[in-house]
């Protein structure tokens, strides 16, 4: 089983990547900048059909996501265990800047978004595996089936019997987040990123400010 502690801190920063997935889902039509499963389906069927404008924004939403985790990944390794959550997150931070940034100066969601994506990309490095739950997660597929997988066992005593269930917190933080986000999009537009961006702001003094493990 996962820490309390660390749960409860995987779950926020799940819920502020779910907030910031449907602001650009919303901004940019029906596109995402977490979910590259979704993305990959449909650059699949614009490849087919034709449709060469959707293929270049789903195809440069996965690349640029990849690009966003291996810079995440790099930053975590680089900066090592004391220092690796804190410089994840100041990457994250950097691609909401640059989003809103871009933004300000007229730049359409097509361009301004894929900035977002690169961080969304880089989130998955901030916090290592603890137990079973993958923490901070952008995306919860795989997080469904471990949850059906963990239940199984648990009905089959093979696994803890409520392990399954941390595993679906992760997916209803990403909902929460994603409603909060389709809420404050629909009130403040391209503005409701500050709510997150804020909250990656104190994750970051917290995590720069922790004492280094013993």
């Amino acid at each position: 089983m996962t820490p309390t502690s660390k749960l409860s801190l995987g779950l926020l920063l799940t819920a502020a990547a779910g907030f910031a997935d449907a602001v650009g889902f919303i901004e940019l039509g029906g596109h995402f900048i977490s979910f590259m499963s979704g993305n990959t389906t449909q650059l699949g069927n614009a490849l087919v059909e034709g449709l060469w404008p959707v293929a270049r924004m789903t195809g440069s939403l996965v690349l640029l996501f990849f690009l966003g985790s291996l810079a995440g990944s790099l930053a975590a390794i680089w900066a090592g265990p004391r220092w690796g959550s804190a410089a994840v997150t100041a990457l994250v931070l950097v691609s909401f800047a640059g989003t809103l940034a871009l933004a300000g100066l007229g730049l359409p969601a097509q361009q301004f978004m894929l900035v977002l994506a690169t961080g969304a990309g880089a989130q998955n490095a901030i916090l290592p595996s603890v137990g079973s739950v993958r923490l901070g997660t952008t995306f919860v597929t795989g997080t469904l089936f471990t949850a059906g997988q963990d239940l199984a066992r648990a009905l089959c005593r093979q696994a803890p019997p409520w392990r399954w269930a941390q595993h679906m917190l992760v997916w209803a933080s990403l909902l929460a987040g994603a409603l909060l986000g389709a809420g404050g999009h629909q009130r403040f537009g391209l503005g409701a990123l500050w709510g997150p961006a804020v909250l990656y702001v104190v994750f970051l003094l917290a995590f720069s400010l922790r004492r280094p493990a013993r």
